[in-house]
């Protein structure tokens, strides 16, 4: 679950609350009682745990640097020649 923060335009008091996605926004404050609440915008925290997040933790062997092979393979291609603007 989520946390949402608050700010009380009545009192200016600023709070989080955990709650579900679901769940219908918060509209009393704690502190003062005025229904003047209003949910901020606030950035999204998470992190990426456990394995696979990494070239070294899910490739193994010959198929690790698949991406480094074909940029190869397409910078050794000869340039097409472009036309002339003569007609």
């Amino acid at each position: 679950m989520p946390f949402y923060e608050y700010r009380c335009d009545a009192c200016d008091h600023e709070f989080e609350a955990l709650q579900k996605i679901s769940d219908e926004p918060l509209l009393h404050c704690p502190s003062c009682e005025e229904p003047d609440l209003r949910k901020l915008v606030s950035a999204a925290g998470f992190r990426l745990k456990g394995d696979g997040w990494y070239e070294t933790d899910f490739k193994s062997g010959k198929k690790r640097n698949l991406a480094e092979k074909s940029d190869v393979s397409s910078s050794t291609k000869k340039p097409e020649a472009t036309a002339s603007g003569s007609s």
